[in-house]
């Protein structure tokens, strides 16, 4: 089986090849590019399946790598990796089109079960890259835009990525703890509790869920799920 691409863009050589090692036990094929030109060159010379950003490149930018990766039509995970972790510095990756920022220094399995969440999100049920279905719902990660048989809702970025999580697990409980990790934890002075702030936006947002073919239920001292409603 021909294993899939990983980019990796970074001008650090010693992380560089620190994360082609890890990337290539876990099955992938890296490539390293040490700057923007050389990072392009290799997406167009060959698909690859997702890419580690690094925001400082040398004289060039994560950011805009990551955005023009976007533009030519990657739909990959794209995860940023960075000694700059303010919230603007994370803000700006994300807005790029970044699927998650990571802070060095860094610990290699938490980025491999971060890229790996990314993952499964794409390729659930075998719909396209950016496009996740369940029921009668389908939602558009690029637009957040979740659509019904009858209307349609907008989402925050967070409230996107709070349904995206749950939509990867959907039929199966996830705990409130599981949640936060995945999409909390790496922020500061945060607590449990802004998890079931989250799951009231969404909510209120698809109320009725019943127009969507969707049930977010609350199973009392275990956690959340979301599945297809029954009619």
């Amino acid at each position: 089986m021909t294993s899939r691409r990983v980019l990796i863009a970074e001008d650090d050589p010693d992380i560089a090849r620190t994360l082609a090692r890890g990337f290539t036990m876990e099955g992938y094929s890296p490539v390293i590019a040490a700057d923007c030109a050389s990072a392009l060159s290799e997406c167009e010379a060959e698909r690859v399946s997702a890419a580690v950003v690094d925001m400082m490149l040398g004289d060039d930018r994560g950011d805009d790598l990551v955005r023009s990766l976007r533009e030519k039509g990657m739909h990959g995970p794209i995860l940023m990796l960075s000694a700059l972790t303010s919230v603007d510095d994370r803000t700006t990756g994300m807005d790029a089109g970044a699927d998650d920022y990571i802070a060095k220094p860094f610990d290699f399995n938490e980025l491999m079960a971060r890229l790996r969440v990314h993952e499964t999100l794409r390729e659930r049920a075998g719909t396209p890259a950016s496009v996740l279905s369940l029921g009668q719902m389908t939602y558009d990660v690029e637009t957040r835009t979740v659509n019904g048989t009858t209307r349609t809702a907008s989402l925050t970025e967070r409230e996107g990525d709070l349904l995206c999580f749950l939509l990867a697990r959907a039929g199966k409980v996830t705990t409130r703890g599981e949640i936060y990790d995945a999409l909390w934890a790496r922020d500061s002075g945060g607590s449990e509790n802004v998890v079931d702030v989250y799951l009231g936006y969404l909510r209120r947002k698809l109320a009725p869920m019943d127009d969507f073919g969707i049930t977010l239920k609350t199973i009392r001292s275990r956690g959340f799920v979301l599945t297809e409603s029954k009619e």
